[in-house]
């Protein structure tokens, strides 16, 4: 009797669909130990408390749609049927949560509901709510407008999404019929999108269990490398999470372990930009841009495309740089290297999860880009308008021949720094970090803006010291000695702060921001765990030669501070020369990119 068809998941047959081995289900349970052991899972009682408060928020949603319905005067069988409900997306949804993380949150409401009824009605109401919650702020102007708040400890990202076509939303509905997206603008689509692509992903893979395993051991093995970051160039949550669905379809019968070696195998030498993708492109009923690089020249563009599957697909990593993406690749080849050897049993799955070595032993120099502002809040906005824009900086780097790669780390570091003078306070506001810190009067404390304690910190020190908040992102430069020892990124800076001043919220009186050389063994120790070796400046011995007019009675020529220095990278500075310079060097950098879109033009 032959054995019916396989079901095919994903856009191609699988590579295999051999059961495991005794020896693979021994490394799968070594490596479910080992995550456990990282403290990867969470109880059950903090996961049922995660239940109960999702049910607060459904009720909460109920109550929200019924009393706007009343305030707008409706008639009550619509106030009774309108319903409301509460999606999850993200890691929650995947079943991949980690203690402490957040819960990605989605209201859904029908057409007569509207994102002004959120923000102006909502958050007075959560505020009714026994025990209320803590750090209630909203952001209704981002790209995905959003509410954040903890709720007994909790951490929760609320966003909110209207279905035009829609008069009543029950508890049942799901979200996966493309014509409830009929009607709905881009900022609807956006917030749809989380819920519909996390949805769809766990559909496309033949053991979600596996999946999840799998995700877990390479979130873990992201985390812990310094690539999880979609802000900062690397793959995000959603981008991590299709890549190891793809390997699941390739690998349908295979245990996590597996997966996990495979997609190492796979993706360290997948032919970029050849995207992943977990099933074909769709068409839908909206005229809304679909990923196409045929047609679009900045899809085109992508470097490692990662396609949602949920309609209307979208690249997940369109942020993903020529640097960052080597990274990636670097990283991968590394890994896949210690899978083969956990994989025969020479080495365990600690190895995998080891800590980066970015600071320790990662680059001789550094750029500091340094966000600071005069109060907490202030920094919140700005640090993260900076995060965001720091990929921008990186680019301009790359385009520089003296640069092979520019590493952007993947968090920045919070610090407030207590001065005793404003003269101090200025100075460090103006970047200039190292030379004031190392002086008596100031006081430096390691701080995180998000976190509730910070207050407390604060509050033990002199309230007549002058404060400076400053959080500080790292980019690691690998240097093209070949061309040159010396770089010049007064271009690059100069951009990249026009580019941070453009934020309609910036304020010159009230942000600042620099860009400094920091050689390794310059490096904060706020940088490195406990541990952590801090790189040392090496001392050379100095060779004596007598040059022939010094030994007649002349004097030898003395070197220059630029002979002198291995590296030299010119900042900013505000002058006539510095002006023209950049002028010049946009003028090139311009010149260049239009001759390559020339070229592009021509090919086509």
């Amino acid at each position: 009797m032959t054995e019916p068809p396989r079901q095919q998941y994903g856009v191609t047959p699988p590579i295999s669909v051999a059961t495991p081995t005794d020896k693979e289900v021994e490394r799968n349970q070594a490596l479910i130990e080992e995550l456990k052991k990282q403290g990867s899972f969470e109880g059950a009682e903090e996961s049922q408390k995660r239940v109960q408060v999702l049910n607060a928020l459904q009720n909460l949603t109920e109550s929200f749609v019924k009393k706007v319905c009343a305030n707008k005067g409706m008639p009550e069988h619509i106030i009774k049927n309108s319903g409301g409900k509460i999606f999850t997306y993200g890691s929650y949804r995947l079943g991949v949560y980690a203690p402490g993380s957040d819960i990605d949150t989605l209201l859904v409401t029908p057409a007569h509901i509207t994102r002004h009824d959120f923000f102006a009605t909502l958050p007075a109401m959560l505020q009714e709510l026994v025990p209320p919650p803590e750090d209630l702020s909203m952001v209704p102007d981002a790209f995905v407008p959003i509410i954040k708040f903890k709720l007994q400890s909790i951490s929760i990202d609320l966003i909110f999404a209207r279905l035009a076509n829609v008069n009543s939303v029950p508890k049942d509905m799901a979200l996966s019929d493309k014509e409830l997206l009929r009607g709905c603008d881009e900022v609807n689509l956006r917030c749809l999108n989380g819920t519909r692509v996390t949805d769809e992903i766990l559909t496309l893979v033949p053991k979600p269990g596996v999946f999840r395993m799998a995700l877990r051991g390479i979130k873990l093995w992201a985390q812990r490398r310094a690539i999880y970051a979609n802000v900062m160039g690397f793959p995000g949550g959603v981008a991590w999470a299709m890549l190891v669905a793809r390997i699941c379809q390739l690998y349908p019968m295979a245990v996590s372990a597996v997966v996990i070696s495979k997609f190492f195998k796979i993706l360290a030498h997948w032919t970029w930009p050849q995207p992943v993708l977990l099933k074909g492109i769709e068409d839908g009923p909206l005229s809304v841009r679909v990923w196409n690089p045929k047609i679009y020249p900045s899809d085109r563009g992508h470097l490692m495309p990662i396609i949602t599957p949920a309609y209307p697909s979208m690249c997940a990593t369109h942020n993903i740089t020529k640097s960052t993406k080597s990274i990636i690749i670097r990283e991968m080849k590394h890994a896949a290297e210690i899978m083969d050897g956990i994989m025969v049993g020479n080495l365990s799955w600690d190895k995998l999860f080891e800590r980066h070595s970015f600071f320790t032993n990662g680059y001789r120099s550094y750029l500091s880009v340094v966000a600071a502002a005069k109060d907490k809040d202030t920094l919140l906005g700005w640090s993260g308008l900076v995060e965001s824009k720091l990929r921008h900086l990186v680019m301009k780097l790359e385009i520089l021949e003296t640069i092979k790669l520019a590493h952007p780390f993947n968090k920045g570091f919070d610090n407030v720094h207590f001065c005793e003078t404003e003269e101090e306070a200025i100075r460090i506001a103006n970047g200039e970090i190292k030379a004031i810190d190392s002086q008596a009067g100031v006081k430096t404390v390691v701080t995180d803006l998000k976190a509730e304690q910070n207050g407390d910190v604060e509050k033990k020190e002199d309230e007549s010291k002058f404060k400076v908040y400053t959080t500080t992102y790292y980019v690691g430069l690998e240097i093209n000695t070949e061309i040159s020892k010396h770089i010049d990124i007064s271009w690059a800076s100069q951009e990249f702060f026009e580019t941070c001043k453009t934020w309609p919220s910036y304020n010159e009186d009230e942000h600042t921001i620099h860009i400094n050389h920091t050689r390794n063994f310059e490096l904060p120790d706020n940088v490195f765990q406990p541990g952590e070796t801090k790189p040392a400046k090496k001392t050379k011995k100095k060779i004596i030669k007598r040059k022939a007019g010094a030994a007649n009675g002349g004097s030898a020529k003395k070197r220059s501070a630029d002979e002198k220095s291995a590296m030299r990278v010119v900042d900013p500075l505000k002058t006539t020369e510095y002006e023209n310079h950049v002028r010049n060097e946009r003028k090139k950098h311009e010149n260049k990119r239009k001759e390559r879109k020339r070229q592009e033009k021509e090919e086509d």
